[in-house]
């Protein structure tokens, strides 16, 4: 069996009990951000199990395959239960972890918990303090009934209505995905904001609440400079390729042997390119000494940067700026496996993976504290794995229901 979550130092959210009812990316990504800090995330599944665990990639020698590296990036330092929630008997056991718990966390279709006789009033009435937290598309009614409250959502559907499609691509009529899974991300971690926010509340007045994001809310929050661009310009803002809208130079640059981000907020910025460029002169010159200036000149100036850039390499390019001006190269995953700061930052974590004598490698935690410091105390859980300790602490009833738990495992499996 893996070691617990609490082994090791305790984090800063130690002691936080959290049921986690949800599945894909949006609501584990927000359990894991708390379980990453300490929390004891309580993964509650169908006797099934999450259906991400049948989702790869997985080892090349993982003869078990109990759940590949997108189940293990986002589970990591969470028990794991089955109970059958629309079997009374599961019900029952779930209305006691519920007693005994902080937060629930589900990121099911609107009045799904509701059906089950499991909504947030039922809730609340046998755990005052509970907070609540759901992740939804659209929302739920109890906070603002939007029209869409019966449309499924995923990462691309609310990078697609939430704006950030509507600015990204390479040309006004080209709209384009953003690469990682952010119409996920971002709203799952503006909720383990908002799950503390009312954690916190909780504390100080023994009440708990609902907590309630949409991914179209919080897409649309993390493109907040369309609101006031639309707003004080009367502008309708469009994909801008590889530049800013507002600064000049800001974004991509073709080098040598790939691409770089070179970017000049403010117009001191531009004067060490210059300088660095070997044209000093444009520094000073009044159609591009001010940021304002240089967005009008905007051609004039990527050509200059351009004609620089393509005749150096990456390496050279971080050379002449690296500490001078806001510089990085584009990198991929080799590249970001092979630099030094993210292994200085601890960014690339080993975990085991049960079926396999090798070592997966996830992601690490962002988050740095200097007492209470998060990081990845165990791997991913095995279905049903903790279910003799989560039921003797919560005075569960034995289960009558045989679920696919693989509970056995080697020392192979522990979790350094």
């Amino acid at each position: 069996m893996s070691a617990p979550p609490e082994a090791g130092l305790p984090g800063a959210l130690a002691g936080l009990k959290v049921i986690d009812l949800t599945v894909m990316l949006a609501g584990p990504f927000c359990t894991m951000l708390l379980a990453d800090q300490g929390a004891d995330v309580i993964k509650v599944e169908p006797p099934e199990g999450d259906h991400t665990r049948t989702v790869g990639p997985f080892m090349p020698d993982d003869g078990l395959r109990a759940f590949g590296g997108y189940f293990q990036s986002v589970n990591r330092n969470k028990r794991s239960i089955a109970l059958d929630l629309k079997s009374a008997a599961g019900r029952a056991d779930f209305l006691k972890l519920v007693a005994g718990a902080d937060v629930v966390v589900e990121n099911f279709r609107s009045g799904v918990m509701d059906r089950l006789g499991l909504g947030y009033e039922t809730l609340a009435a046998v755990n005052p303090r509970l907070v609540y937290a759901c992740l939804r598309g659209f929302g739920d009614p109890r906070t603002g009934a939007s029209p869409y409250v019966d449309w499924p959502a995923y990462d691309v559907v609310a990078q697609a209505m939430g704006g950030v499609m509507g600015i990204t691509g390479p040309a006004p009529d080209q709209p384009l995905k953003v690469g990682p899974g952010i119409g996920d991300t971002v709203p799952a971690t503006m909720l383990a904001f908002g799950i503390l926010a009312a954690v916190r509340h909780a504390d100080r007045t023994g009440r708990g609440q609902f907590v309630d994001i949409a991914m179209y809310d919080a897409i649309l929050a993390l493109c907040e400079r369309i609101a006031f661009q639309h707003s004080y310009a009367g502008v309708v803002p469009h994909p801008e390729g590889n530049g800013h809208p507002l600064l000049c130079p800001f974004g991509l640059f073709r080098a040598a042997d790939g691409w770089v981000s070179i970017a000049c907020p403010q117009d001191r910025f531009w004067r060490d390119l210059c300088t660095a460029m070997g044209r000093p002169e444009l520094g000073s010159d009044p159609r591009y000494a001010l940021n304002n200036d240089r967005v009008v000149h905007r051609a004039e100036v990527i050509e200059a940067v351009t004609a620089w850039t393509t005749t150096r390499s990456k390496a050279e390019l971080g050379a002449a700026l690296g500490g001078r001006v806001p510089f990085g190269p584009v990198n991929d995953a080799a590249d970001i496996f092979a630099d030094p700061h993210v292994a200085v930052r601890e960014m690339l974590q080993p975990v085991e993976h049960p079926g396999s004598a090798r070592r997966g490698t996830i992601a690490g935690v962002p988050l740095r504290m200097t007492l209470t410091q998060g990081r990845v105390r165990s791997r991913a859980p095995l279905l049903d794995e903790h279910a003799e300790d989560i039921r003797a602490e919560f005075a569960l009833a034995e289960p009558s229901l045989q679920t696919p738990s693989h509970r056995t495992t080697s020392n192979q499996d522990q979790t350094s």
